[in-house]
């Protein structure tokens, strides 16, 4: 259900995009980036103890990254592309005891993205641009590792709403070849309560 709801996104994010550009004036960009993800932690509001020792924090580990995006132009300087991100991680838990690592993590986001152009690729070799979008951010667990009763369980996995936005530049080798380099904040608001 859950994967459905971000392919169903994104197929949305794709039809839109086809259909905002007029026929005559299509331009795609489409792009594979491949960076390291930094990512912070969830602070809980009380302590919880494993294996003997006391932990406050869960966190999900920094790793590497890959993201494709594909869009259209709406003019020479607007894109509208769906963005699509995912990074292998890890799930840890943090406190008194030593950091122990409980699950396998990935982290896929689905984005609609309008990226904006500070000058025409027509024009110049050299383009920075700026980009903000919204979608959902899906975490993936996998088996629980902690020895124990729990090892080997399967946790579920869970969508949040999510937005991005950053900034870069793009460097034209020439008018169908370049390279992107992009800093990107997808913040996503998990929970508030204790669960």
């Amino acid at each position: 259900m859950v994967r459905r709801f971000a392919i169903l996104s994104a197929g949305i994010w794709l039809l839109l995009m086809v259909m905002a550009v007029p026929a005559s004036a299509q331009r795609v960009e489409a792009s594979i980036n491949f960076g390291y993800t930094l990512s912070e932690g969830i602070a809980a509001n009380e302590q919880h103890l494993i294996n003997g020792a006391l932990y406050d924090r869960a966190e999900v580990n920094s790793g590497a990254s890959i993201t494709a995006t594909i869009g259209g132009y709406l003019s020479p300087r607007l894109l509208l592309e769906f963005q699509y991100s995912h990074q292998d991680s890890k799930l840890t838990a943090e406190g008194v005891g030593p950091k122990l690592t409980i699950t396998d993590l990935g982290v896929d986001t689905y984005h609609g993205v309008f990226v904006y152009h500070f000058a025409s690729s027509d024009v110049a070799k050299v383009v920075p641009f700026a980009f903000i979008g919204a979608g959902a951010t899906y975490y993936g667990f996998g088996d629980v590792q902690i020895a124990g009763a729990a090892q080997g369980r399967e946790i579920d996995g869970n969508t949040q709403f999510s937005t991005t936005w950053g900034a870069g530049v793009k460097v034209y080798f020439n008018q169908n070849v370049g390279a992107k380099f992009t800093a990107r904040c997808t913040p996503t608001y998990i929970k508030s309560d204790a669960e």
